[in-house]
This record gives structure tokens, C-alpha cells and sequence, in this order.
């Protein structure tokens, strides 16, 4: 059994500079907000390069290492890791490691399949899976001690000693899985289900029902007993949507502006935002979020929808926390 308290984590909405929705001092002054406010444990960034627009990753991520003291910082899905090459980013990311003094957590997934972002980098999206795997055995052997000797598929590396070395040994990288379909009949649903257990340090989600993330994870422990795992700190994310108005339909309406600005015109759908968008009054915010909670989510990472992020910030901790069950 585990036995770990929620770690709640503010997500920035590092995409939504580009259209209006935020600024860069806005997103600084939230994340030293939620660091002054004791609530939240981590603050996350986004990322993506030509297929959905934002500020770097790491270098929002750099600029908030020299802002905050206490906070996790991570990357909420690098959907970038395949087309980044290893040797680069385990530098890059031990850097950051070093300058936010060992509290990076690298959060990594194949990406969404973009043909032109893919085309751009010589890549094809049948080779996402296998850069993702041989990209975490290349990290977490650049990042330990001793010359690597490496012949991969995409990657060969002889004799390299590669600095610098991350603080945090290990330096933690969870993975992302955001399936749309239901894990039921769908082996492969359950095959990146498994990669999650046996590659990451973690497991990251977004819009999905408690009945069938129930499942999944009842499905990770079994493969963790497979593969001789221990999941008792294993820690389980789910990156959710909250615009808190004591008007249900604003909130909704705004939050539909913020979707079809941030991902696309027909994404998310009404029933993923039924599932996903905690929305309205704190009480019924407070509902959702614990519905995530009892269903096994430790560390609930909130993205607030809303263009004045401090005011939601504000009332996340003052109205809607201490309605949530924990």
C-alpha cells in the first residue's frame, strides 16, 4: 500500500503568452505565489516546439530555478524528448538540475505525432516510441558514473564521460500516457501502460474517468510485480483543468476560449471537459478534484483556465482546498 499525502502542483500555461492569455511576469509572479502560499509542492511548464508553440521548457524552467527555493520544477509532458538528442539534454538537464539546487523532475512522452514538427527533425512517428526508450536508457546511463558504451538504433556513444551529473541521484524522470482510448481490448494502451513501470519514476495523465484509471493502475501494479518493481513512492499525476466562478457558464465559456486557443477548435470535447475541467463555484471545483484523489492521483498538477491566474491562484487556496477531501 502507499502511503503518500497529495502533492498539489501549479501548471503555467507557458503556451498561452503567445495569445493573450498571460504574460511572462504574470507566469513568474504565480509561480513565486504558489511557492510563498504553502500549497503547492512543484510548478510545471509545458512544452512543445513547432506543433504547439510556447516559451522553451527549459528556459522557463532555468528563469524559475532563479526564482523559487522550495518547489519541484518539471515539464508537465516534454512531448520535444524524441526529437532531442540525449547527449544535449542530459547536459542541459543536469544544468538545471544544479541551478535549481536538485529539484527538477523530467516529466517525458512520445509527443502527439506531428508530421511537419517530425519532417523538421528527420524523424518519423513510427520511431517515437523507440527514441523514447533508448532516450531514457542514454539519460539514465549519461547521468551515472563511468564512461558509457552505447550502439542503439538511433544513437551510438563509445567511451563518453559526459558532464555534468544531476544533483539528485537518481535524477527522476516519470512518464507520460494519455491514451484516449479504454485500456479494455486494447493492447496498445497496455504496452504503454507497461513502459510507464518499467522506464519512469512516475506516472503523468490528463482527462480521464476514475473508473478507468482505476484500472490502468491496477493494471501498472500488476506489471510492476511483473517486472520486480517497487510502487510504493511511485507517485501518480494527473494534469487537470479548473476555472473557479461562482457562474458555472462563464467559467465554462472561459475555459472553452483557453481550450480552442491552447490545443485546438474541437479539443477537448464536452465529455473529456466533464472529466477533466473542474468548474464553478469552490464546492463543485472542490468535488472533482477529489474525485481524483480517492482514485489514486497523488500529485494533482492544476492548470488554471482563467486569464487573471493570480486571482484563481488566490481562491484555489483560500476557498476550494479546504473543501477537498484528502
Amino acid at each position: 500500500m502507499r502511503d503518500m499525502p497529495a502533492r498539489w502542483g501549479l501548471s503555467l500555461p507557458n503556451r498561452g503568452v503567445l495569445f493573450g492569455l498571460t504574460t511572462v511576469d504574470d507566469l513568474f509572479e504565480a509561480a513565486a505565489l504558489a511557492e510563498e502560499s504553502g500549497v503547492f509542492e512543484s510548478v510545471w511548464v509545458g512544452d512543445s516546439f513547432i506543433h504547439k508553440p510556447r516559451l522553451d521548457s527549459i528556459v522557463m524552467l532555468s528563469n524559475l530555478a532563479a526564482r523559487t527555493r522550495r518547489v519541484r520544477l518539471g515539464t508537465i509532458c516534454m512531448a520535444t524528448f524524441p526529437l532531442r538528442h540525449p547527449v544535449e539534454l542530459a547536459i542541459q538537464w543536469a544544468s538545471l538540475d544544479h541551478v535549481s539546487g536538485g529539484r527538477t523532475v523530467l516529466g517525458a512522452c512520445i509527443g502527439g505525432g506531428h508530421e511537419p514538427e517530425l519532417r523538421a527533425f528527420g524523424q518519423t512517428s513510427r520511431e517515437r516510441v523507440p527514441r523514447l526508450e533508448e532516450g531514457v536508457a542514454l539519460l539514465r546511463a549519461l547521468w551515472s558514473d563511468g564512461k558509457v558504451h552505447h550502439r542503439g538504433r538511433f544513437y551510438t556513444l563509445e567511451g563518453y564521460d559526459v558532464l555534468p551529473k544531476p544533483v539528485q541521484r537518481p535524477c527522476p524522470i516519470w512518464i507520460a500516457v494519455n491514451p484516449r482510448q479504454p485500456m479494455a481490448g486494447s493492447p496498445l494502451v497496455k504496452r504503454a501502460l507497461e513502459r510507464a513501470v518499467r522506464l519512469g519514476d512516475g506516472y503523468m495523465t490528463d482527462a480521464v474517468a476514475p473508473d478507468e484509471f482505476r484500472r490502468r493502475w491496477e493494471f501498472m501494479q500488476e506489471a510492476a510485480e511483473r517486472q520486480g518493481r517497487d510502487l510504493s513512492r511511485f507517485e501518480t499525476c494527473i494534469h487537470g483543468m479548473i476555472n473557479i466562478n461562482e457562474d458555472k457558464q462563464a467559467a465554462y465559456e472561459e475555459s472553452k476560449h483557453y481550450f480552442r486557443e491552447y490545443y485546438t477548435p474541437s479539443w477537448p470535447t464536452d465529455d473529456v471537459i466533464e472529466i477533466w475541467l473542474a468548474h464553478g463555484p469552490p464546492e463543485e471545483c472542490a468535488a472533482l478534484l477529489g474525485e481524483w484523489l480517492d482514485m489514486g492521483i497523488t500529485t494533482p498538477v492544476l492548470r488554471f483556465t482563467g486569464h487573471d491566474q493570480l486571482a484563481q491562484i488566490r481562491r484555489f487556496v483560500e476557498e476550494v482546498l479546504p473543501l477537498v477531501r484528502d
